[in-house]
């Protein structure tokens, strides 16, 4: 079961590259025509900066995402033991590379895992973290995230992620063509048709909704992940009370001040505690039903 979904997270992979890339192309045809009266011009102007982007993303997952969210690295056993310790056993039951380890100065307790790979990766937990858990429960929590390392979701939330700022780049870049006249260009110069008027609305369609589509997609990827690492972090502790008790007195605590809003689906729970009554815009499923169904196990 286990290194099933790890081969289905590997696909899911490249289906996200694709889907996202198809995205970030749909955008760039949209910002071209809007901006640059070219659509053409637009959609080879996303490619170059997806690719690019993406080549930096994975090759600099890490520094990128820990400098987002202000997180300084341990580069020794001796300045936080006991997490370097367990950190250090959950790599070894989960059978994975010892993560690199770094602390975010914010009293709410929280943590996430990045990286591109198992090779490549790193956990971040927050001070408050530290403090406030009791160390079963800090257990519990960095067994998550090694599990999110061992089931490859840290590639996975990192294709995702820089497709995401690719698409805030060139969504920012449309609407800054207001300013410098690129539709008023357009409409000057083909005031009286139609079908230019079509277009232009369908392109600022795109341009509005697309980075919504792509959130929620996000979003999506971060919900569905969160069960299977539960699963997978008490299957390396074997101790489910653990990770009950680190999950209801997060889900218990302030919003942080330190977390980056573009990764909040990293982190182990909601860093800045909002949600829809819906759960459409919720980075992640709720505690109770993530403790629901831990107390079953």
């Amino acid at each position: 079961m286990l290194f099933q979904q790890i081969a289905r997270n590997k696909r899911r992979t490249v289906y996200v590259m694709i889907a996202f890339f198809l995205l970030v192309l749909l955008i760039g045809a949209a910002v071209g025509y809007v901006f640059f009266d070219n659509s053409y011009l637009g959609v080879v102007m996303a490619a170059v900066l997806g690719f690019f982007y993406m080549i930096a993303m994975l090759a600099q997952s890490t520094e990128i995402v820990m400098g987002m969210n202000h997180a300084k690295e341990i580069k020794q056993e001796s300045d936080f033991p006991e997490l370097w310790h367990i950190v250090e056993d959950m790599a070894m039951v989960g059978r994975v590379p010892m993560p690199r380890v770094f602390i975010i100065a914010d009293e709410s307790p929280n943590a996430f895992a990045t990286g591109s790979n198992p090779k490549h990766s790193a956990v971040a937990v927050t001070e408050g973290l530290l403090t406030r858990l009791k160390r079963e429960e800090l257990e519990g929590v960095i067994a998550h995230e090694v599990s999110h390392i061992r089931n490859y979701d840290i590639r996975l939330q990192t294709t995702a992620l820089a497709l995401t700022a690719v698409i805030s780049a060139l969504v920012n870049l449309g609407f800054n063509s207001f300013w410098w006249g690129g539709t008023g260009r357009r409409r000057n110069n083909e005031g009286g048709n139609g079908t230019a008027a079509i277009l232009m609305i369908l392109s600022l369609i795109v341009v509005i909704l697309a980075p919504l589509a792509a959130t929620l997609a996000q979003l999506a990827l971060s919900r569905n992940r969160e069960f299977l690492a539960d699963a997978s972090g008490v299957e390396l502790t074997r101790n489910p009370q653990g990770l009950i008790n680190a999950l209801e007195k997060i889900s218990q605590s302030e919003p942080m001040k330190a977390a980056d809003p573009s990764s909040s689906s990293l982190y182990i729970a909601n860093p800045f505690k909002s949600g829809s009554w819906t759960h459409l815009f919720d980075t992640h499923p709720p505690i109770d039903d993530r403790v629901a169904r831990l107390r079953k196990m």
